[in-house]
């Protein structure tokens, strides 16, 4: 039992939790988000897919915790007594608010002042354009599910998604389908980010929670905030600067405490520029398997870990491949590999490319002068969520969702985007400042900078649907958008620099290719030649532009979510030690039947010892089953 004097504070946590649309129906095709930072989330059989292939929805669970006044904290369930009422709101504002046409906060020229998206609808009739069901409540164990089914687009429902409880009262939010659609059925969508007459179910929304204790005493928790966003196609693969990152580096304005530490402030980094490889060929090249930059090489560990002056010259060198975020120059060829926010309309300015956060920036600095903890202990386990202690439980929660959300380029964003590194938006670290109600949307037919970040202005904190309502509409043209220089500049040597590539993969290694490299038949050399063939990402989509983005809108759950794997013997014996990230689920009436990897097979299994297995692959090639498109010479 709670001694009610001893509260200090009780808050929802995750400040904010992310969910994800998925298209998989049924009651149990769901998984949950992860819980702590650096953790992907993992279904319960192991498939982000249900049966028929569609892609499952992650959810987000919402608890409650209490800090005492002597310090400790504990989360509080239904079992302790309690009465927890969940309240929930979210919106979807897209349509209603204003073009995304580069972020606000940059400096001027660079920021543009957007018009209405739909502005020839006016007036009174632009309410209509808002998908806002209003307010939800649920309590109980095993409660729901409730639906925010009541928004409509100028009269069409509009499903945003469901709140649940599970057995101790927790909330369980889940979002949308992934459904987007026009008004009018032979609307096509035009541009990245913003076709008018279109809506989709994104949103987000605050999460409130009243506490009631047994002797009646009730108290409102600090509220928590959800995010519903589009799915994340290579879970377990985070971005070189997170969203997590950017929030660090906003409440110390770039000023660290404490020492630098090798195992929680500089690997890390590194780390996850490494795994980027399994995203974008060009990364592969740069810092991925064999790179001096491959941070799971040990090698490369022990000199990246080497402070004494006789490593110097190689940290040195590390620390100038670095773009600083001070620089008042342009310059292209450096880390990090990604566009940055004001990709494509300014070509030579700083900030054309992504760089590191003034506290990354200050960490790298501070190792390349060899004034850090050499406290390396291996790549780290990470821990279960149980295992840990309420307060870490809390904290975590808190950090999760933004960890696993992108923090640049902002053009605009396929999860958050620039909005969220304005102080204003804040109450705390990780937690936003909730405001009442849905967000205001009209500011006049244009929306300038000033009032863009003026005190008072649509920034002032979070109200339902004020997060998403930047992003591009609907979200599957942005993410069939924003690629690698693969595609913007073909005459490129590598496919670098890219936009999403943690989120949205640009190139990725097939699982027909990974079937190859860890065959037991095959030659090193030749394992490694499918090892390096890098496929793209949209080649199922690919055609003309309007074509593609299109296509994207009804078949973005068709394709292939990057999937990790632990390598096999024939894989370490050819130098794959370490995980791998490959892509599958691709349906077959998608791929037809890929008759060339066994063409490559059959060839592959002449240099076994027994010929009568090579004459058995080559008698057993299929016949050619076409895939589902195929395009004219005049469609490309």
């Amino acid at each position: 039992m709670i001694d009610l004097d001893m509260i200090k504070a009780i808050r929802v946590h995750p400040g904010i939790g992310i969910a994800r649309v998925g298209n998989a129906r049924g009651d149990g095709e769901w998984f949950f988000a992860a819980e702590v930072p650096g953790v992907p989330p993992m279904p319960d059989d192991g498939s982000f897919r249900d049966q028929q292939g569609r892609i499952r929805r992650q959810a987000v669970r919402f608890r409650i915790y209490v800090e005492l006044t002597d310090g400790t904290m504990k989360e509080i369930t239904a079992d302790d007594g309690v009465a927890i009422e969940w309240r929930v709101e979210v919106a979807n504002l897209k349509a209603g608010w204003y073009r995304f046409e580069n972020a606000m906060d940059l400096p001027e020229p660079y920021a543009k002042i957007p018009a209405r998206r739909n502005a020839s609808i006016q007036g009174s009739e632009r309410a209509r354009l808002d998908v806002t069901p209003g307010l939800r409540s649920i309590s109980g164990r095993d409660a729901g599910p409730i639906s925010f089914d009541s928004g409509q687009f100028f009269g069409k429902p509009v499903y945003l998604g469901e709140i649940r409880t599970d057995s101790v009262g927790r909330l369980v939010f889940l979002g949308g389908h992934g459904t987007s659609a026009p008004l009018n059925p032979d609307e096509r969508a035009t541009t990245f980010a913003n076709n008018d007459g279109w809506h989709d179910d994104v949103s987000d929304g605050p999460v409130h929670a009243t506490v009631r204790f047994p002797s009646g005493f009730a108290v409102e928790a600090q509220p928590g905030y959800v995010v519903v966003c589009p799915p994340n196609y290579a879970p377990g693969l985070f971005g070189a600067v997170t969203l997590l990152d950017v929030i660090d580096d906003l409440f110390v304005a770039g000023q660290p405490s404490g020492r630098c530490s090798f195992s929680a402030h500089i690997w890390p980094l590194f780390q996850r520029i490494t795994d980027l490889q399994w995203t974008n060929h060009g990364l592969y090249v740069l810092s991925g398997l064999g790179s001096p930059l491959d941070a799971h090489d040990e090698k490369v560990i022990a000199r990246l870990r080497d402070h004494g002056p006789a490593n110097a010259a190689f940290r040195s060198a590390v620390f100038s491949l670095f773009r600083s975020p001070a620089s008042t120059t342009a310059r292209e060829a450096a880390l990090l590999a990604h566009y940055g926010d004001y990709y494509d309309d300014y070509a030579e300015v700083p900030g054309t490319r992504l760089c590191v956060t003034a506290l990354m920036f200050t960490r790298l600095q501070q190792w390349q002068a060899g004034e850090f903890d050499d406290d390396w202990r291996g790549e780290p386990l990470l821990p279960r969520f149980a295992s840990l202690s309420s307060r870490k439980q809390a904290e975590a929660l808190d950090k999760v969702g933004l960890f696993e959300c992108l923090g640049g380029p902002f053009h605009p964003g396929i999860e958050l985007t620039w909005c969220m590194r304005l102080r204003s938006m804040w109450k705390e670290p990780y937690r936003l400042a909730v405001l009442a109600g849905t967000a205001r949307q009209d500011y006049g037919p244009t929306l300038t900078r000033e009032a863009a970040l003026a005190s008072g202005g649509p920034h002032d904190g979070a109200a339902a649907g004020s997060l998403t309502r930047w992003l591009g509409i609907p979200w599957q043209t942005d993410e069939a958008s924003c690629l690698s220089d693969f595609e913007y500049e073909p005459s490129t040597y590598l496919s670098f620099p890219s936009f999403w590539g943690a989120r949205v993969p640009n190139r990725v290694l097939s699982v027909q290719a990974w079937e190859r490299v860890t065959a037991g038949d095959i030659s090193t050399a030749q394992a490694m030649k499918h090892f390096s063939w890098r496929e793209d990402w949209l080649r199922d989509l690919k055609g003309d532009y309007l074509g593609k983005i299109n296509r994207m809108i009804g078949h973005w759950w068709e394709l292939g979510i990057l999937e990790r794997r632990e390598p096999t013997e024939e894989a370490k014996a050819r130098g794959v030690a370490t995980p791998a990230w490959i892509e599958s689920g691709r349906p077959d009436e998608v791929t037809g039947s890929n008759t060339k990897v066994d063409l490559a097979a059959a060839i592959e299994s002449l240099d076994a010892v027994d010929a009568t297995a090579a004459g058995a692959a080559i008698a057993a090639l299929r016949s050619h089953v076409p895939p589902r498109r195929h395009l004219r010479r005049d469609e490309i």
